[in-house]
Order: structure tokens, then C-alpha cells, then sequence
């Protein structure tokens, strides 16, 4: 977008464009514009907007001394320019400018002002002290060709139920796949919102993408499951984002959300006999959210079990803790097959370990059974196979 160059400049960063994008195009309905200053006091009194469980104000305070001179001195209906990276990316209409406690939005956001947190030390420091609201403009176009995406998939197969469900799959593991697979046991028609975050991942959002369509497309009803990107900015960080998830579901046209157990903020609690979470206490969202059990690998049942229908102790379960998994293709090692489907561990390792082996055709060719000729074969082939011989159990 051309600056008109008369136009004074707010400078904003990457995440703050990413929430500015999903509210102008409805995406965080029932708020649709950046909130100004009785907005936002009433949503920190009530929790609610316009009828709607909404967890806190949504505002713009880009931080920086000159960001700051700039509001300070800028007149109502002035238009300023919004630049991203030296880039102007849309324009801004003031109507209000106003006061902000950062501690207390960190308060609002985290649950916690501890900046001993890596999330709440990252927003402070991407914080100003004066917010700015007003009509505004900027490209939408990335999360309108979504949403037909998700549009023609449901008229393709006529899905009257769309299950949203919100994963990083950072690596996809084996507990990954059986909360697919129940998802799809009842609904039309599954939207995984692959998180893109802003900090740096573990693996690349591209190979994560890589990963999880690899799936989808070999094991899974390939025309009911959409593999879609949310960029996971900071709004849906801490306490608030299964409410933040259930929103942007039902705006991208899902009727149904699944979560696991341990799902970030759920906030499980025991009341009355029954298990609650924040999720009882949502009120307007107009979606159906479930949430899924915690499964884990038991050593006598010799499979995939939730811990709510295994009757051995947890002595005897296999967590699937990601950072963990993740730990050992970090080191070049191949997770058990129970954590994770050896064709994926060996997608991710042999791009994590590139050009590994020196002469990986003979080293293919005396260890592995082939049919006598010398064949092209590609580092992930080699940890397949490799898989294949480490399940070996004759002589065991």
C-alpha cells in the first residue's frame, strides 16, 4: 500500500497486524472495531460484550517513544498511517485516544503480571502506555480466502456439523491422531487450525504444515478434514484461549469445537459432582464445545487409552508430552512408534538432520532388505525402514 505521505505514522509489529486483520473482518465478533475507553471498562467489569463472554478489551497500544509523541499529539479524525516492517499496510481514523495500565492488561491477558514468563515478558515489551481506537482499513484478503476455503469444503460434502479444532502439532503425535479420529467419528467435516506463532517454534510452521497434511492425506478421508493457518499472535495467549478459540471457530463457520483435556486454559476444576471448566461459564458463543479425554500409552493394555477408561495406574502409562517427543528428534532420534507414526518421525528428523550420512546408498543397501538392485532412496525412506527393523521382535 502507498503512503500518502502527508499522513503521520503509527508502527505496529507483525502480531498486533495479525489481530488488527481477524477483527476488521469479523473474525472476533461480536467485537468488530477496536474498543474505546467505556468499552473497555465495561468488558473489565463484566467480562462480556454485547451479550457475549469476551475476556478483555480489545485495543491497539503499539509501544515506542515515537509511537507514543504521536498519539499525545494527534487530533481526532486525523489519519494516520499503520507501517509494519517499514511497510505501511493500511491507515487508521482517530477517534479517541486514552490511557493504559500495561500491568494490568497483562493481568487481563496472562492471569499474571510475572514477567518471569516468557509470554508476559514478550507482550510487555510490545506495549505502549496510551491506546488509540478509530475506523481503520487493512488487508483482509488472506483470511477471506479462508474462510471460502472452509466454505467449499463444507458445500462439497453438504457438512451440517464443522468441528473446529486448534492444534500446534509441534511434533504430531500419536494422541494428535486419535483426537482426529474421534472428531471425525461425529462430525461432517474437521478444520485443524494449524498455530503459527510469532515467537520461535520448535519446528517450522512449514513443516509442520508439511507434516500434518501428510497425514491427513494418508490416513484420514482426505475431502473432510481443512488443514487452515491461525496466527497464534498474543490474544490467545494464557487463561482466555479456549474462549478465544470457541470465537473464532464459530466466525470461520464451525458449529462445534474439540479440545483436549489439557488444552491451555481450560482451567478443569471439580464442583457439585461434576467436572467444570471455564468453558461452563461462556455465555453467548454459539458453539458446541467438547472436550476430549486425555489419552495415553498403557503398558498392559498394549494401546492408546484415555486415562478415564484404563484401569491401571499411571505407573503404567506412557505420557505424550511434546516437548519430550520433540527432545528426541532434536537429537536425531526416532521417537517408539507408540508416540509417534514412524512415516512422521522420519519426515521431521531427516529435515531436522539434512545430508546426515555420507554415503546413505550403501549404507541403505547393506543393512536393509532389497531386492538386489541399487536404488534411489531419500533419507526419510532410510529412517522408515530403519523404524521398520527396530520393530523387529524375533529376537528380542
Amino acid at each position: 500500500m502507498a503512503s500518502s505521505r502527508k499522513n503521520r505514522a503509527l508502527h505496529i509489529d507483525q502480531e498486533a497486524l495479525s489481530a488488527l486483520a481477524l477483527l476488521k473482518s469479523g473474525i472476533l465478533s461480536p467485537v468488530t472495531e477496536l474498543m474505546n475507553e467505556e468499552q473497555c471498562a465495561q468488558v473489565l467489569q463484566s467480562g462480556m460484550f454485547k451479550g457475549t463472554t469476551f475476556p478483555f478489551p480489545l485495543i491497539l497500544s503499539p509501544n515506542g517513544k515515537t509511537n507514543e509523541a504521536v498519539l499525545l499529539s494527534c487530533q481526532k479524525g486525523e489519519v494516520l498511517d499503520l507501517v509494519c516492517d517499514k511497510k505501511v499496510v493500511g491507515e487508521i481514523s482517530v477517534n479517541e485516544v486514552f490511557a493504559i495500565d500495561p500491568v494490568q492488561r497483562l493481568r487481563q491477558i496472562y492471569g499474571t503480571e510475572d514477567l518471569s514468563h516468557p509470554g508476559v515478558n514478550a507482550t510487555y515489551k510490545r506495549l505502549g502506555k496510551y491506546a488509540i481506537c478509530g475506523d481503520y482499513t487493512i488487508d483482509i484478503s488472506p483470511i477471506t480466502s479462508i474462510r471460502q476455503t472452509i466454505k467449499d469444503a463444507q458445500d462439497q460434502i453438504g457438512a451440517k456439523h464443522t468441528t473446529a479444532i486448534f492444534m500446534a502439532a509441534n511434533p504430531l503425535h500419536r494422541a494428535h491422531e486419535r483426537l482426529i479420529r474421534q472428531s471425525l467419528e461425529r462430525t461432517d467435516l474437521i478444520v485443524i487450525f494449524l498455530l503459527k506463532p510469532y515467537n520461535s517454534a520448535e519446528l517450522s510452521y512449514e513443516l509442520r504444515h508439511e507434516v500434518l497434511n501428510f497425514f491427513v492425506k494418508n490416513y484420514l478421508p482426505y475431502s473432510r478434514v481443512v488443514v487452515v493457518p491461525l496466527e497464534n499472535s498474543y490474544i490467545f495467549a494464557g487463561t482466555n484461549e479456549v474462549i478465544l478459540d470457541a470465537i473464532v471457530a464459530k466466525n470461520y463457520g464451525c458449529n462445534r469445537l474439540m479440545i483436549g483435556q489439557n488444552h491451555a486454559g481450560i482451567g478443569m476444576y471439580y464442583d457439585r459432582n461434576a467436572n467444570k471448566s471455564i468453558i461452563d461459564r461462556m455465555r453467548g458463543i454459539d458453539i458446541e464445545v467438547s472436550i476430549s479425554s486425555e489419552y495415553v500409552y498403557c503398558n498392559l493394555c498394549k494401546t492408546l487409552v484415555s486415562i478415564q477408561t484404563c484401569p491401571h495406574g499411571h505407573h503404567h502409562h506412557i505420557s505424550y508430552h511434546s516437548e519430550s517427543i520433540l527432545e528426541l528428534m532434536k537429537q536425531g532420534l526416532l521417537p517408539p512408534a507408540v508416540l509417534v507414526r514412524k512415516e512422521i518421525s522420519s519426515l521431521i528428523v531427516s529435515s531436522l538432520y539434512p545430508n546426515r550420512f555420507k554415503n546413505l546408498a550403501k549404507l541403505y543397501y547393506d543393512i536393509m532388505p532389497v531386492n538386489g538392485l541399487l536404488e534411489e532412496h531419500s533419507e526419510k525412506d532410510f529412517y522408515v525402514e530403519l523404524m521398520t527393523l527396530y520393530q523387529t521382535t524375533s529376537l528380542t
